[in-house]
């Protein structure tokens, strides 16, 4: 298993339309990469920290997969294009990606 995780940072006057990102494209993301292995999606907005301090990330979404062969089809694969081409119908920030194990 490994898990793909896309941060959005917290940019001042960015856009971030969440109610898109739910609605059409996390379905989207479901629909495109579950055929070649993800597994499951847990999406994630930021909160003030315990001092009050503004998120760093407006949102951030882990997606597992069944491995990194699995992330590597996804990614490769026919589907990818439009779910990339979709990312700036909901922001115009840069995200930021990690692949991590379970450790």
């Amino acid at each position: 298993m490994v898990i793909f995780s896309v941060l959005y940072p917290a940019t001042p006057g960015a856009r971030f339309d969440q109610a898109y990102y739910d609605a059409v494209h996390i379905p989207l993301v479901k629909d495109a990469f579950t055929s070649t292995g993800l597994t499951g999606v847990q999406v994630l907005k930021g909160l003030p920290g315990p001092d009050g301090g503004a998120a760093p990330f407006v949102v951030m979404v882990n997606l597992t997969f069944e491995g990194p062969e699995a992330l590597a089809a996804s990614l490769g694969g026919p589907r990818a294009p439009e779910v990339l081409g979709d990312v700036a119908k909901f922001t115009d920030i840069q995200p930021v990606t990690q692949v991590s194990a379970p450790g």
